[in-house]
Protein backbone atom coordinates (compact mmCIF):
# COMPACT_ATOMS: atom_id res chain seq x y z
CA UNK A 1 0.00 0.00 0.00
CA UNK A 2 1.67 3.59 -1.59
CA UNK A 3 0.14 6.82 0.95
CA UNK A 4 1.12 10.19 -0.19
CA UNK A 5 -0.14 13.51 1.20
CA UNK A 6 -1.32 15.13 -1.62
CA UNK A 7 -0.18 18.98 -0.79
CA UNK A 8 -0.77 19.99 -3.88
CA UNK A 9 -4.36 20.38 -3.88
CA UNK A 10 -6.51 22.41 -2.11
CA UNK A 11 -10.16 22.01 -1.09
CA UNK A 12 -12.94 24.62 -1.67
CA UNK A 13 -16.99 24.25 -0.87
CA UNK A 14 -19.28 25.81 -2.12
CA UNK A 15 -22.38 25.88 -0.46
CA UNK A 16 -26.49 27.30 -0.03
CA UNK A 17 -29.47 27.22 -1.19
CA UNK A 18 -28.54 27.79 -4.85
CA UNK A 19 -24.93 26.08 -5.25
CA UNK A 20 -26.48 23.05 -7.59
CA UNK A 21 -28.27 25.72 -9.32
CA UNK A 22 -25.11 28.14 -9.73
CA UNK A 23 -22.56 25.46 -10.59
CA UNK A 24 -24.96 23.71 -13.20
CA UNK A 25 -25.20 27.15 -15.18
CA UNK A 26 -21.15 27.27 -14.67
CA UNK A 27 -19.34 23.97 -14.99
CA UNK A 28 -19.23 21.46 -18.51
CA UNK A 29 -19.86 18.54 -16.20
CA UNK A 30 -23.96 17.90 -14.82
CA UNK A 31 -23.53 18.70 -11.10
CA UNK A 32 -27.50 17.92 -10.92
CA UNK A 33 -26.78 14.01 -11.70
CA UNK A 34 -24.23 14.01 -9.22
CA UNK A 35 -25.42 11.54 -6.16
CA UNK A 36 -24.14 12.43 -2.68
CA UNK A 37 -20.39 11.36 -2.16
CA UNK A 38 -20.03 11.27 -6.11
CA UNK A 39 -17.17 13.08 -8.12
CA UNK A 40 -16.06 13.63 -11.59
CA UNK A 41 -13.83 16.03 -13.09
CA UNK A 42 -14.74 18.81 -14.32
CA UNK A 43 -14.30 22.29 -15.95
CA UNK A 44 -14.68 26.23 -15.92
CA UNK A 45 -14.87 27.94 -18.92
CA UNK A 46 -15.08 31.60 -19.91
CA UNK A 47 -17.79 32.89 -22.72
CA UNK A 48 -15.56 31.39 -25.72
CA UNK A 49 -15.09 28.14 -24.37
CA UNK A 50 -11.68 28.20 -22.91
CA UNK A 51 -11.07 26.16 -19.60
CA UNK A 52 -10.40 28.93 -16.59
CA UNK A 53 -10.45 26.30 -13.93
CA UNK A 54 -10.52 22.18 -14.02
CA UNK A 55 -10.48 20.31 -10.80
CA UNK A 56 -12.68 17.63 -8.98
CA UNK A 57 -15.94 18.39 -7.90
CA UNK A 58 -17.39 16.44 -5.01
CA UNK A 59 -20.84 16.73 -3.97
CA UNK A 60 -21.45 16.58 -0.42
CA UNK A 61 -25.04 16.31 0.56
CA UNK A 62 -28.10 18.73 -1.43
CA UNK A 63 -26.73 22.57 -0.75
CA UNK A 64 -22.79 21.68 -0.48
CA UNK A 65 -20.03 20.69 -3.64
CA UNK A 66 -16.46 20.67 -2.54
CA UNK A 67 -13.41 21.48 -5.40
CA UNK A 68 -11.21 19.66 -5.15
CA UNK A 69 -7.97 22.03 -7.16
CA UNK A 70 -4.51 22.34 -7.55
CA UNK A 71 -2.81 24.97 -5.56
CA UNK A 72 -1.15 26.50 -8.76
CA UNK A 73 -4.56 27.34 -10.45
CA UNK A 74 -6.70 27.92 -7.09
CA UNK A 75 -6.53 31.87 -7.36
CA UNK A 76 -7.40 31.82 -10.76
CA UNK A 77 -9.70 29.21 -10.39
CA UNK A 78 -12.12 30.62 -7.69
CA UNK A 79 -11.58 33.94 -8.77
CA UNK A 80 -13.75 33.08 -12.11
CA UNK A 81 -16.24 31.75 -10.35
CA UNK A 82 -17.19 34.40 -7.95
CA UNK A 83 -17.59 36.73 -10.90
CA UNK A 84 -20.24 34.86 -11.81
CA UNK A 85 -22.09 34.35 -7.88
CA UNK A 86 -22.81 37.88 -7.22
CA UNK A 87 -26.31 36.86 -7.37
CA UNK A 88 -26.71 34.01 -6.21
CA UNK A 89 -27.16 32.20 -2.76
CA UNK A 90 -23.95 30.85 -3.03
CA UNK A 91 -20.59 30.98 -0.41
CA UNK A 92 -17.62 29.92 -0.85
CA UNK A 93 -15.23 28.88 1.78
CA UNK A 94 -11.24 27.53 1.80
CA UNK A 95 -11.12 24.29 3.86
CA UNK A 96 -7.52 23.31 5.54
CA UNK A 97 -8.03 19.58 5.63
CA UNK A 98 -5.79 16.81 4.84
CA UNK A 99 -5.93 15.11 1.71
CA UNK A 100 -4.20 11.56 1.07
CA UNK A 101 -3.81 9.12 -1.98
CA UNK A 102 -3.73 5.84 -1.71
CA UNK A 103 -2.17 3.64 -4.16
CA UNK A 104 -2.70 -0.28 -3.83
CA UNK A 105 -3.61 -3.82 -5.45
CA UNK A 106 -6.22 -4.23 -2.96
CA UNK A 107 -7.50 -1.22 -2.88
CA UNK A 108 -10.61 -1.37 -1.46
CA UNK A 109 -9.35 -3.50 1.60
CA UNK A 110 -6.52 -0.97 2.50
CA UNK A 111 -8.61 1.91 2.28
CA UNK A 112 -10.82 0.17 4.68
CA UNK A 113 -8.23 0.17 7.06
CA UNK A 114 -7.61 4.07 6.83
CA UNK A 115 -10.38 6.33 8.42
CA UNK A 116 -11.55 9.34 6.07
CA UNK A 117 -14.82 11.28 5.95
CA UNK A 118 -14.82 11.64 2.22
CA UNK A 119 -13.54 8.68 0.18
CA UNK A 120 -13.17 9.12 -3.68
CA UNK A 121 -12.37 6.39 -5.96
CA UNK A 122 -10.45 7.22 -9.28
CA UNK A 123 -10.85 4.72 -12.32
CA UNK A 124 -8.08 3.49 -14.34
CA UNK A 125 -4.77 1.58 -13.20
CA UNK A 126 -3.10 1.10 -10.80
CA UNK A 127 -6.30 1.81 -8.92
CA UNK A 128 -6.56 4.66 -6.08
CA UNK A 129 -8.39 6.38 -4.01
CA UNK A 130 -8.47 10.32 -2.61
CA UNK A 131 -9.21 10.79 1.44
CA UNK A 132 -9.95 13.78 3.09
CA UNK A 133 -10.47 14.43 6.39
CA UNK A 134 -10.94 17.59 8.44
CA UNK A 135 -8.88 16.66 11.22
CA UNK A 136 -5.52 14.93 10.49
CA UNK A 137 -4.89 11.71 10.87
CA UNK A 138 -0.99 9.98 11.38
CA UNK A 139 -0.25 8.39 8.28
CA UNK A 140 3.16 6.70 6.69
CA UNK A 141 3.59 8.77 3.99
CA UNK A 142 5.60 6.10 1.61
CA UNK A 143 5.02 7.53 -2.09
CA UNK A 144 6.23 11.35 -3.40
CA UNK A 145 3.22 13.16 -4.21
CA UNK A 146 5.21 14.27 -8.05
CA UNK A 147 4.53 10.24 -7.99
CA UNK A 148 0.84 11.13 -7.99
CA UNK A 149 1.17 13.24 -10.95
CA UNK A 150 2.56 10.90 -12.91
CA UNK A 151 -0.12 8.40 -12.46
CA UNK A 152 -2.59 11.28 -13.47
CA UNK A 153 -0.65 11.65 -16.18
CA UNK A 154 -0.51 7.97 -17.29
CA UNK A 155 -4.43 7.90 -16.82
CA UNK A 156 -4.81 10.79 -19.36
CA UNK A 157 -5.68 13.98 -17.07
CA UNK A 158 -4.60 17.13 -18.20
CA UNK A 159 -2.33 18.84 -15.17
CA UNK A 160 -2.96 22.39 -15.90
CA UNK A 161 -0.33 25.31 -14.74
CA UNK A 162 -1.76 29.06 -14.12
CA UNK A 163 -0.40 30.11 -17.57
CA UNK A 164 -2.05 27.90 -19.82
CA UNK A 165 -5.70 28.25 -18.42
CA UNK A 166 -8.43 30.53 -20.79
CA UNK A 167 -6.06 28.78 -23.94
CA UNK A 168 -7.97 25.64 -25.00
CA UNK A 169 -11.40 24.27 -25.18
CA UNK A 170 -11.70 21.42 -23.20
CA UNK A 171 -12.02 18.86 -26.37
CA UNK A 172 -8.13 19.95 -27.03
CA UNK A 173 -7.46 18.21 -23.59
CA UNK A 174 -9.85 15.18 -24.38
CA UNK A 175 -12.04 15.99 -21.37
CA UNK A 176 -14.90 14.55 -23.53
CA UNK A 177 -13.16 11.27 -23.11
CA UNK A 178 -12.93 11.60 -18.99
CA UNK A 179 -15.08 10.81 -16.40
CA UNK A 180 -18.40 12.74 -16.50
CA UNK A 181 -16.45 16.04 -17.40
CA UNK A 182 -18.55 17.13 -19.84
CA UNK A 183 -22.30 16.54 -20.55
CA UNK A 184 -23.91 17.35 -24.04
CA UNK A 185 -27.47 17.21 -22.81
CA UNK A 186 -27.51 19.58 -19.74
CA UNK A 187 -28.73 23.33 -19.93
CA UNK A 188 -27.12 26.26 -21.13
CA UNK A 189 -23.72 27.09 -19.37
CA UNK A 190 -20.92 29.49 -19.84
CA UNK A 191 -18.99 28.01 -23.05
CA UNK A 192 -21.35 25.76 -24.18
CA UNK A 193 -21.83 27.26 -27.59
CA UNK A 194 -18.20 26.74 -28.17
CA UNK A 195 -18.23 23.51 -26.50
CA UNK A 196 -21.33 22.38 -28.35
CA UNK A 197 -19.82 23.45 -31.90
CA UNK A 198 -16.73 21.60 -31.43
CA UNK A 199 -18.59 18.11 -30.70
CA UNK A 200 -21.42 18.13 -33.83
CA UNK A 201 -19.78 20.20 -36.31
CA UNK A 202 -16.27 19.29 -35.69
CA UNK A 203 -14.25 22.37 -35.23
CA UNK A 204 -11.96 20.97 -32.74
CA UNK A 205 -8.41 19.87 -34.47
CA UNK A 206 -6.61 19.77 -30.92
CA UNK A 207 -5.77 16.74 -28.76
CA UNK A 208 -3.81 16.18 -26.02
CA UNK A 209 -1.28 12.97 -26.25
CA UNK A 210 1.37 11.84 -23.46
CA UNK A 211 5.25 10.92 -23.98
CA UNK A 212 8.11 9.74 -22.33
CA UNK A 213 11.94 9.89 -22.53
CA UNK A 214 14.90 8.86 -21.30
CA UNK A 215 16.05 11.50 -19.01
CA UNK A 216 19.43 10.17 -18.04
CA UNK A 217 21.37 12.77 -19.99
CA UNK A 218 18.44 15.79 -19.75
CA UNK A 219 20.00 18.84 -18.12
CA UNK A 220 16.76 20.98 -18.13
CA UNK A 221 13.03 20.11 -18.08
CA UNK A 222 10.83 21.54 -21.46
CA UNK A 223 9.24 24.89 -20.71
CA UNK A 224 5.44 24.83 -20.23
CA UNK A 225 3.94 26.40 -23.56
CA UNK A 226 7.37 25.58 -25.61
CA UNK A 227 7.19 23.18 -28.14
CA UNK A 228 8.67 19.72 -29.41
CA UNK A 229 9.51 19.02 -33.01
CA UNK A 230 7.55 16.23 -35.17
CA UNK A 231 10.05 14.82 -38.08
CA UNK A 232 8.80 15.19 -41.37
CA UNK A 233 9.71 14.26 -45.00
CA UNK A 234 11.52 17.72 -45.61
CA UNK A 235 13.06 17.52 -41.96
CA UNK A 236 11.81 18.66 -38.52
CA UNK A 237 9.62 21.00 -37.36
CA UNK A 238 8.32 22.47 -33.92
CA UNK A 239 5.05 21.62 -33.58
CA UNK A 240 2.32 21.36 -29.95
CA UNK A 241 2.26 23.60 -26.64
CA UNK A 242 3.57 21.15 -23.74
CA UNK A 243 0.86 21.66 -20.86
CA UNK A 244 2.70 19.46 -18.45
CA UNK A 245 6.50 18.36 -18.00
CA UNK A 246 7.45 16.54 -15.00
CA UNK A 247 10.71 14.30 -14.57
CA UNK A 248 11.51 11.57 -11.48
CA UNK A 249 13.20 8.32 -11.60
CA UNK A 250 15.12 9.32 -14.82
CA UNK A 251 12.09 9.72 -16.91
CA UNK A 252 10.68 12.45 -18.56
CA UNK A 253 6.61 12.68 -18.84
CA UNK A 254 5.01 15.13 -20.87
CA UNK A 255 1.52 16.44 -22.11
CA UNK A 256 1.10 18.17 -25.29
CA UNK A 257 -1.40 19.39 -27.36
CA UNK A 258 -1.11 18.67 -31.00
CA UNK A 259 -3.00 18.86 -34.22
CA UNK A 260 -5.52 15.69 -34.37
CA UNK A 261 -3.98 15.18 -38.22
CA UNK A 262 -0.84 14.62 -36.89
CA UNK A 263 0.66 11.19 -38.03
CA UNK A 264 1.48 9.24 -34.41
CA UNK A 265 3.85 7.06 -36.04
CA UNK A 266 5.73 9.48 -36.72
CA UNK A 267 9.13 10.64 -34.75
CA UNK A 268 9.10 13.19 -32.27
CA UNK A 269 11.93 14.31 -30.56
CA UNK A 270 13.32 17.62 -27.95
CA UNK A 271 13.81 20.84 -29.40
CA UNK A 272 17.26 21.31 -27.31
CA UNK A 273 19.20 17.83 -26.66
CA UNK A 274 17.58 16.16 -29.56
CA UNK A 275 15.97 13.44 -27.11
CA UNK A 276 13.78 11.22 -28.80
CA UNK A 277 10.20 10.93 -27.21
CA UNK A 278 7.69 8.04 -27.06
CA UNK A 279 4.27 8.21 -26.80
CA UNK A 280 2.55 6.51 -23.82
CA UNK A 281 -0.72 5.29 -24.52
CA UNK A 282 -3.91 6.94 -23.66
CA UNK A 283 -6.13 5.12 -21.58
CA UNK A 284 -9.02 6.18 -23.41
CA UNK A 285 -9.57 6.49 -27.49
CA UNK A 286 -9.53 10.01 -29.14
CA UNK A 287 -12.52 9.23 -31.70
Amino acid sequence: MLITNLSQYRLVSVQGDDAEKFLQGQLTCDVSKLQNGESTITSHCNPMGKITALFRIIRIEEKQFHLLIEEDILTFAINQLKKYAVFSKVEFHFLDWQITGLVSENINENCNMISAQIKIFLEGKPQRYILINSTPINLNYNLEPVHWTILEIQNGIPQFSAQSLAEFIPQAVNLQQIEKAISFQKGCYIGQETIARAKYRGINKRAMLTFQADATTLNYTPSLGSEIEVKLQNGWRKTGYILSAVVFDKILWLQVIVNQDLQTETAFRLPKQHIGLKIYPLPYSLS
